[in-house]
């Protein structure tokens, strides 16, 4: 007969117990966090072809999650040209051999021609989500590529080197401690001081208290990051605190509305406990554009 082992049953309520915690959404998010971060400070560090390589990546999936919301309402061209196009889109922003808006042109009367052959759906429906896919994910990347450049003696912008790296950082603490403040913060007083919901119709969780508590965190973050940081001057680093605790909300309610025309809860599960990377990133991608005008033309 065979002998129990006096450890089978503590194994067993060890599994029981981390089965919940692994399916645990914020156990999830914290884990990708302490995963992805450090991999993300050291290719923001890194910079040139690392940085372009992850800017590649990322709206490379982005334009394939878009893709997918699109096909819901319409019939976008085949994967396979939105990705050749998107890559060629990116590298054009970080080796410029065509003016951007050349760019666009080609892209634009490319795919006008391309749909006078296609006989699926409506052709209004189907050139209008392709080019707010193409326009949304790349310009908003495209941005936070530029916005890294910023130093390098390639971009627009006349900086001293390290600028790029020291905005892109700030931006993302700010931006983390938006979200974190906002979370936390709506968790806790949501709803205590302020009944009325902040965008009920596309986000019915969000609160004016979660609002409130981002900007404090965002600001917070970026007095931390002007005492700390070098190129980071402290009116730069507060404007874009600023920013990014007020219009965060906007980069997700826009995600938002995209997934609730299509019908569907996220992007993606490429990113356990976030979703795609329309999901992780949608903020990231509204005030990068906005934070590159700021850096370059300030």
């Amino acid at each position: 007969m065979r002998r129990r082992s006096r450890f089978s049953g503590r194994g067993r309520e060890g599994v029981f117990v981390m089965m919940p915690l692994l399916r645990n959404n914020l156990f999830q998010r914290v884990v990708v966090a302490f995963a992805g971060i450090p991999v993300l400070l050291w290719i923001n560090r890194m910079g040139g072809l690392f940085f372009l390589a992850l800017v590649l990546l990322l709206s490379l999936v982005a334009i394939f999650e878009f893709r997918r919301l699109a096909e819901h309402r319409a019939h976008p061209p085949a994967l396979s040209l939105l990705l050749l196009l998107t890559a060629l889109i990116q590298l054009n922003f970080y080796f410029r051999v065509f003016a951007y808006w050349e760019a666009f042109l080609v892209t634009v009367m490319l795919l006008f021609v391309l749909e006078l052959y296609r006989k699926e759906g409506s052709q209004l429906l189907n050139l209008g989500v392709t080019l707010v896919g193409l326009l949304y994910v790349n310009l908003t990347f495209g941005a936070l590529l530029r916005l890294r450049m910023i130093g390098d003696g390639k971009a627009h912008a006349v900086a001293a080197e390290g600028t790029g790296e020291a905005l892109v950082l700030l931006m993302f603490v700010c931006v983390w401690a938006t979200d974190i403040l906002a979370y936390f913060g709506g968790r806790t007083f949501g709803g205590k001081f302020i009944r009325r919901k902040l965008f009920e119709r596309l986000s019915p969780h969000k609160t004016w208290e979660g609002f409130f508590s981002g900007i404090a965190g965002s600001m917070t973050a970026a007095l931390l990051c002007a005492s700390l940081l070098p190129y980071c001057p402290s009116d730069m680093a507060m404007m874009t605190g600023l920013l990014a605790g007020v219009t965060s909300p906007a980069g997700d309610l826009m995600e938002s509305m995209f997934k609730r025309d299509a019908g569907v809860k996220d992007a993606s599960g490429l990113i356990p406990g976030h979703g795609g990377v329309l999901d992780r990133f949608d903020t990231i991608m509204f005030i990068a554009p906005m934070i590159y005008f700021l850096a370059a033309y300030r």
